[in-house]
């Protein structure tokens, strides 16, 4: 497995799957390693993917300071991976969290990013929140399939604050465009991922400056490609269309029949639009 130091001297590591120039991807969760991502739906057909486990996950190591998981500290590593592959600019894909780190990375090194490619991102960073009243309007496309009543009424008790560890499970199936066994199997890998206590704290105080961040992805003139799910409850598309709205050179897309893992819900829909997008 390739790796390499941070600035801090923290051993990091990273997958690479297929030929051609690099995408570096930084995954969600957040700090989640980069497994679930697997492929991107055969994505490394077209380009090169440098797949990021984030420190503390993965292949990556421990950091000794937990304070370094902090999202805009996370900056540095993907700095240091573009020093580490030699990369005068870099194209950069990022699912959901992930999205947070690569805003805060293209505020402090706009000149140092070619493309962007945000895919059902968190919109954390940049201040803007899913109401509940958007979630369930999402939520509620699913109506005809066999679990929506048990999911939707446990959706209903998490939007009102009163969701227990079982409600929030029984949500599952929104965050899919299908509820099959792929997607089953997916779900249920997740937590062998994430690392809880640099989930903790990646979202700490000081983390986001939401205005500064918006104000540095108003004069960032680089092409976005910003990809939303048509049934995704985490990131709904009028959300992520907000998000777009903020960046000068941003086509937005909005799956159908996605959730917020596009890739596994029609990998040839997904593959076609981004790869036509990164070239």
């Amino acid at each position: 497995m390739p790796a390499f130091s941070a600035r801090d001297g923290n051993d990091l590591a990273y997958h690479a799957f297929g030929e051609g120039a690099p995408v570096i991807c930084l995954p969600g969760g957040p700090m989640q390693d980069s497994a679930y991502l697997g492929d991107l739906g055969g994505l490394s057909a077209h380009r090169r993917l440098v797949m990021v486990d984030p420190r503390g996950t993965g292949g990556s190591a421990v950091p000794a300071d937990a304070a370094s998981y902090r999202c805009d500290r996370l900056v540095d590593d993907v700095e240091a991976l573009r020093e580490h592959l030699d990369l005068d600019r870099l194209d950069l894909l990022a699912h959901s969290a992930g999205a947070n780190l690569a805003a805060l990375y293209v505020a402090r090194h706009p000149e140092r990013v070619g493309r962007l490619a945000l895919i059902t991102p968190s919109t954390r960073a940049v201040g803007i929140d899913a109401t509940g009243e958007s979630r369930l309007a999402v939520a509620r496309l699913r109506e005809d399939e066999p679990w929506f009543d048990a999911a939707f009424a446990a959706l209903e008790a998490v939007v009102a604050g009163n969701a227990t560890g079982a409600g929030r499970a029984a949500v599952d199936p929104f965050f899919y465009g299908r509820w099959d066994a792929a997607a089953r199997a997916h779900q249920a890998a997740q937590d062998a991922h994430r690392n809880t206590e640099a989930a903790a704290a990646f979202g700490a105080e000081g983390a986001f400056d939401p205005r500064a961040t918006r104000a540095a992805l108003a004069a960032f003139t680089a092409p976005v490609l910003l990809l939303a799910g048509e049934v995704d409850l985490n990131t709904p598309p009028d959300v992520a269309a907000e998000f777009a709205e903020l960046l000068p050179n941003a086509t937005f897309v909005v799956q159908p029949g996605a959730g917020h893992f596009p890739w596994l819900d029609d990998a040839d829909r997904f593959v076609a639009t981004t790869a036509a997008f990164l070239g």
